[in-house]
């Protein structure tokens, strides 16, 4: 059995990102503060750094599946409604 542990960094948001990633971006951050759990309190807690820090990660996250999957909510919000 052969694992590949060679994984490329997530894609940064960058100027030419188009206007519907930032938003499936911004939309999946939003989902993921949500679903993520809460950090832990014991021996093994981060401490402050964590609960600091722990925004950024979640925005990694969501640019990366955003990078990764297509949610059409540009589609979405261009159909007019009935």
């Amino acid at each position: 059995m052969k694992i590949n542990m060679s994984m490329s960094p997530p894609s940064q948001p960058s100027e030419t990102a188009s206007n519907s990633d930032r938003l499936e971006a911004a939309f999946l951050t939003e989902m993921l503060k949500i679903a993520m759990p809460e950090p832990g309190k014991g021996p093994f807690h981060g401490g402050i750094g964590e609960s600091q820090f722990s925004s950024f990660l979640v925005e990694q996250h969501a640019t990366a599946i955003a990078s990764r999957i297509d949610l059409r909510l540009d589609s979405r919000l261009e159909t007019p409604n009935g």
